[in-house]
Order: structure tokens, then sequence, then C-alpha cells
């Protein structure tokens, strides 16, 4: 197979930010250990120059290397979305690093590399594509998830990672061996044109695609697959967590969405049930498990379990064309309601916590409005984003989702997620009231990427809230080729 030049086209931002990830490796020999900042810098314009590149892009459908890789509308909204997730956690990293005592280069290169996997799952066309994306997301995560050494939590945090990780992927190489048994390719377009409605491969098709989903179930962290979440989320280096905790959620929900979506239609059947089943069970576990956590950590990692919930109901339609369009620029537009909200609470929770590991329990907020009133209006907003009240970017996330869910007529799924909303109030209304409502004297590190991160998401989550058509314009635009 000879490369055309369209074939690199289509992945000029993913070979572009590649080159500048290897480049600043060696770049950050020659930066001393007290100039790390440097480094956070040219990884910030590296991924400020990936976005300008992928937003040429928009309106572009290419097919390269014949067929394993694929740029579309949904490409590069995803794209654009996960470059912004790396230039917030690379503001969110940027005080936290030195403040931790973590200040090394490499940091900022793996989460590069992890961005670039993340990237290559929004567009891979191949399940071996797909396997590969994978590794490469999944394990500059593992190392950074370990990033505190030689803190016992964190080394734990990346060894749980690493050793569940490695057991989810073996799923997806399987069902994607099953899946090859069954249609004779790993090219999702070959694999729907070649498993026909009656075909006596189907049920090895359908075990396939369910051995597939748990992998790509681990990486959302839906339950059962999740774990590993709250012991992870807690022991990596907070930063990390706010990195790794909307990414490779991007990430797993691109590749079920292409996956599913382009290769598996003719079992769409079968998995809505199985899809119905993980979204239900994922939304009440993560809502009411939270109620019990003390730790702000542990909080939010169950959070964003329940999130996740939330997001595959988008998907339980997947097989119904009237209807899936809709249903996933939907499940898209909660996505971005999602990063943003996400990002801008992991931003106060770095605010208040000190290296000592201090800072961390739902008590230490206690106070926070009475000395730092924007901080805490800020993180209101986001708990109220998280609940789905107004005026705030989740409401409308949730009216969308919500609307798409009835369409197709999942009324039961629907009932789950306004009951499993109004629980989640009780946990994250907590927040609120510490802050507002007990006194204490909270200690908190103004550092300004982060204070400007966690401002600016706040007001994003308010403002695109009273404007939010242009954003569904584009996710709609975005899952039309798909179909």
């Amino acid at each position: 197979m000879i490369p055309q030049p369209q074939d690199f086209q289509a992945i000029w931002p993913l070979i572009f930010l590649t080159v500048w990830a290897c480049v600043l490796l060696l770049v950050d020999l020659f930066i001393s250990k007290e100039r790390k900042g440097i480094t956070a810098l040219l990884s910030a314009l590296g991924l400020a120059l990936t976005l300008g590149f992928t937003l040429t892009q928009i309106g572009q459908g290419i097919t390269a290397f014949q067929g394993m890789v694929v740029l579309d509308g949904f490409a590069v909204f995803v794209n654009a979305l996960l470059l912004v997730t790396g230039l917030l956690g690379v503001a969110l990293a940027y005080g936290y690093v030195k403040r931790m005592g973590l200040e090394r280069g490499e940091y900022y290169t793996l989460l590069l590399f992890s961005v670039t996997g993340m990237m290559w799952m929004a567009q891979a066309a191949d399940l071996i594509v797909v396997f590969l994306a994978l590794e490469l997301l999944s394990i500059p995560l593992y190392v950074l998830a370990a990033f505190a050494r030689p803190r016992a939590e964190s080394e734990e945090a990346g060894l749980k990672y690493f050793l569940l990780g490695a057991f989810a992927t073996g799923f997806v190489v399987y069902g994607t061996a099953l899946v090859y048994g069954a249609t004779g390719s790993t090219n999702l377009v070959a694999i729907v044109e070649r498993a026909a409605p009656g075909s006596e491969n189907l049920l090895l098709l359908s075990i396939g695609a369910a051995l597939i989903l748990v992998g790509f179930g681990f990486k959302v962290a839906a339950v059962p697959f999740h774990m590993w979440t709250p012991d992870v989320y807690q022991g990596a280096p907070s930063a990390v967590t706010a990195f790794m905790s909307s990414g490779a959620k991007i990430a797993g929900f691109a590749a079920l969405l292409r996956v599913f979506a382009t290769a598996f239609p003719s079992i769409s059947v079968d998995m809505t049930d199985i899809l119905w089943v993980l979204a239900a069970a994922t939304m009440i576990l993560g809502n009411v498990i939270a109620i019990a956590q003390t730790n702000i950590k542990r909080l939010l990692a169950y959070s964003s379990i329940a999130q996740a919930g939330y997001i595959l109901m988008a998907f339980v339609p997947y097989g119904n064309p009237d209807v899936a369009p809709n249903s996933i620029a939907a499940g898209l537009f909660y996505l971005v309601a999602y990063v943003i909200t996400n990002f801008g609470a992991w931003g106060v929770v770095i605010a208040l916590e000190r290296s000592e590991g201090r800072g961390l329990e739902l008590t230490d907020y206690a106070g926070l409005a009475r000395k730092h009133p924007l901080l805490a209006a800020a993180m209101a907003v986001f708990m109220l984003s998280l609940i789905g009240l107004p005026p705030t970017l989740g409401l409308v996330g949730k009216i969308y989702l919500f609307s798409a869910v009835i369409d197709g007529g999942f009324y039961g799924l629907a009932i789950i997620g306004v009951l499993t909303s109004v629980v989640s109030a009780y946990y994250y209304l907590r927040v609120v009231v510490i802050m507002y409502m007990r006194d204490g004297d909270p200690q908190t590190q103004r550092e300004p990427f982060l204070d400007f991160t966690t401002i600016a998401t706040a007001v994003a989550t308010v403002v695109i809230s009273l404007v939010p058509q242009f954003l569904f314009a584009w996710a709609s635009t975005a899952v039309l080729k798909l179909f």
C-alpha cells in the first residue's frame, strides 16, 4: 500500500502533534529543572497550533489509508474537543506540578502523546487502528497516574490502572478476533456489508461486539467496569485525574459511537438492551454510592461514573436511523458540557489541595464562600451544572439527552435518568451547603493559569447555556455522515 497525498491530508494535525511531542521531549533535555514551565508553555503552543489545523478541516470528508482512517465532521468535532481538553489539562498542571514537587518535563510530553492516541480513536475506521489508538492513549495515562512517585497512593493508582487496563484491552483484542472470524474483515464499513441480518455468523459477531463493548466500558468507567475509577482518581495527581476523567471519556465514547454506529447496526436489537442496562446501572450506582463519599476526589470519581451513564443514554437508540442522529448529537453536546464543568470543578479542587495531601475532604470547603467568594461561586455553578439545574450547560445537555431518549421510545430509561438526577442533588448541593453555611478557614492556592481556567469554565458553563443552539447545530452536523 503506497500512501497517497490525501492520506496525509486526513491526518495532518496528528502528524504535527506527534512530531511536536517528539521534538519537545528532546528540547526538554536542555531546559533546567527550575524552568520546566517553558516545557508546559511549549506543549500548550503545540496543542493550540494543532487545534488551528484541525479547525481548518471542517467540512472535509476524506477516507484515507484504504479505509483504515476517516476524516469527517464527527472526527473534527471530537478532535477539537480533545485538543481543548489537552489545553485545559496543561493549564491546571502548570502550577500544580510545581507545588507538589512533580515538575518534570516528561509530564507534558506524556500528555501530548495521550491526546494523540485519543485523536486516533476519533478517526479510526478499522478495529486494528482502534486497538493501536487505545494503547497509545492508555500507556501515557498509566505513567501519569503514578507520576507522584514515591507516594504510595500514586504508585498504587498507576499499578491498578495498568493491570485492569491491560485486562480490558485483552477483551478488545479477543472481540476483534471474533468479529474478524465472523466477517473476514476488521474494517468497519466492510463489517457492516458482510454482516447481513440472518447470517449464520451473526451470533459470533454479537459476541465479538459485546467483548469490544467491555473494553470501551472500562475506558468510560461504565458499570460494571468502573471498579478502578475511585482508587485511581483518588491516588493519581489531581491534574492528571482532571485530564484523565475528561479525555479518556471523550475518546472512549468516540470509539463506541464510531464502531457501533458504523459496523454493528445489524445487531442493534441485541445491543440496545445491553446498552440500556449499562446506562441505567451506571447512573444508579454512580449516584447512590457518591452519597457516602467524604473525600472530594472520590465524590467526583463516582460523579464521573454517573455522568458516563447519562452519556450512554444517547447511544441506546443507535440502531434507529430516524432517532439516532439527534440522539448522538445530544450525546456529543453533553460531552462538551461535562468536559467544561468537570475541568472547572477539578480546578477548584486543585486550588484547595495542599502539598501535604490535605484539603481534599468536604469539610475543608467550609467557609470558602466567606474567604473566597468567587471561587465558591464558581464551584456552586459547577455543582448545579452536574445536577442539571439552571442556568447552566448541564441543564441544556440533559434536556437534549432526555428528549432524544424519549423520542426513541425508551421512557423507562428517561425516568431513571430524571430520578437519579434528583438523587445527585443531595451530594452535589452538600458541597454548596458546606461552602456557604459552615464556618472554616480554607487555604487556597492562587495561580494565574488555575484561576483563569476556573473562571473561564464557570463563565462558559453559564453563557453557553443561554445560546446553546450553535453548539448543538455543530454536533448535529458532526453525526450526519455516520448514518
